[in-house]
């Protein structure tokens, strides 16, 4: 996803970022990772709302990190939950390292609203057919997470949808270096995530980075992920 002009940090390397503690959560149970609670889930959160109740996780220097984002620009991502008989994986990509923004950085298919985009719902699915050819009409959309802000001027918003049937992926390869496929249950139980620090020029910065099956998240994604989770096990708990 492109990015608008604005003041940058050093760049540096994340996984050599230090480990800072991290509240430690309960993993999901088996069942709130599974296509049946999900598909309720979509149920609750049209009828029940709000449904769930559930906060969000800010780090502590998200507002003087985001202090000079003015105007920020529309967009939205797809985290799809690709239905397999090994259970629900979710889908990421990798940028090519040939990119100007964000380098070999993993992220969800998505990219910045159009004009002609009716909903935040269609951007992301229209973004996820162009970049990993993923289908509009094999996603059953199940709801949307709460904007994220990024310190490269977007307006984040992630879309939930679960891939039922039979799918076909093909990377757009000026945008995706990389199809990646990880269990579901192993990106989003707690014991994989943390929270890292980093001095930068700009002053000391936080991030969640998400470090599994040889795989290295961070940023933007990682904070998604890790409400991701808030949400369904909040979800879970608060089902009827």
């Amino acid at each position: 996803m492109p990015t608008q002009p604005i003041r940058r940090s050093s760049v540096f390397n994340p996984q050599s970022a230090s480990c800072l503690p991290l509240t430690s959560h309960p993993p999901l149970p088996s069942e709130a990772l599974g296509a049946d609670f999900l598909l309720q889930l979509k149920d609750h959160c049209e009828t029940l709302r709000p449904f769930p109740v559930w906060t969000p996780e800010v780090l502590a220097d998200r507002g003087r990190r985001l202090a000079d984002v003015q105007n920020p620009i529309a967009a939205a991502v797809l985290i799809a939950l690709l239905a397999t008989p090994q259970g629900l994986r979710l889908l990421l990509t990798r940028r090519p390292d040939t990119m100007k923004d964000h380098p070999g950085q993993i992220s969800f298919p998505g990219g910045r609203a159009e004009p002609f985009d009716a909903s935040s719902h269609q951007t992301a699915l229209r973004e996820a057919s162009e970049e990993v050819g993923l289908s509009p009409e094999s996603v059953v959309v199940l709801a949307q997470l709460p904007d994220y802000l990024t310190v490269t001027g977007y307006q984040v918003a992630p879309v939930l949808g679960l891939v039922l049937g039979p799918y076909h992926l093909q990377a757009d390869s000026l945008e995706v270096a990389e199809l990646i496929e990880l269990p579901l249950a192993d990106v989003l139980n707690p014991v994989n995530h943390e929270r890292r620090g980093v001095e930068l020029t700009t002053g000391p910065a936080e991030f969640f980075a998400i470090p599994v099956h040889g795989q290295f998240i961070w940023g933007a994604t990682a904070a998604i992920i890790r409400n991701l989770y808030h949400f369904l096990y909040a979800a879970w708990n608060q089902r009827p």
